[in-house]
């Protein structure tokens, strides 16, 4: 059993067809992110972020995180009409969503993306800009069945911090071994 424990992201559409498609692989990988004992990190948002938050919680996350792109849990209450519900805590940002996206990337050690529209191809190329290894959970449509078009377009094909799979917890324990790989000197810091 893996002994590291990493802040990983799980994005993915918050509307359109996406999020029916990919509402039970959101579950599920939630799910399986509470079973490797991983904190959650999530864009604090609607749609498949949150279903995985709530897969999370239900399955004994230790810890869920969201970051808002409100300025207060007002604001992302009633302004953004965003889920509190399945959070340990929520930072309130103020930055909205291109500014909580940067935030949310750079806070997570990977991430997981299902589905998506624009926000999560934003997600994923600051992914790809900050080297953060990021799995796309196929089966849900949208932006991540673009991926590997838009990675030999960008000339990136052979990206080795991109892995894909159709089992969520096949994933995560792929973007585990990639962040044990790279970190195999400071181990005892995720611990």
């Amino acid at each position: 059993m893996n002994t590291s424990i990493y802040q990983i992201c799980i994005s993915g559409a918050a509307k359109g067809a996406s999020v029916e498609e990919g509402r039970h692989l959101a579950i599920q990988a939630g799910t399986a992110l509470a079973k490797a004992n991983q904190v959650l990190m999530t864009g604090a948002t609607i749609g498949l972020p949150n279903f995985a938050a709530e897969g999370y919680k239900k399955h004994g996350g230790k810890m869920s995180v969201g970051i808002s792109p409100a300025a207060s849990k007002i604001e992302h209450v009633v302004k953004y009409r965003l889920p509190t519900q399945s959070y340990d805590t929520i930072l309130y940002t103020g930055l909205h969503y291109v500014g909580r996206d940067s935030l949310l990337i750079n806070s997570s050690d990977a991430v997981v993306s299902i589905g998506g529209r624009l926000g999560t191809l934003h997600e994923f190329t600051i992914a790809m800009e900050t080297d953060t290894p990021i799995g796309f959970l196929q089966g849900a449509g949208g932006i991540s069945n673009e991926i590997m078009d838009l990675l030999r377009v960008a000339g990136e094909s052979k990206a080795d911090n991109v892995v894909f799979s159709e089992d969520p917890a096949d994933l995560i324990v792929q973007l585990i071994a990639i962040l044990d790989k790279r970190n195999k000197k400071y181990l005892k810091i995720y611990t």
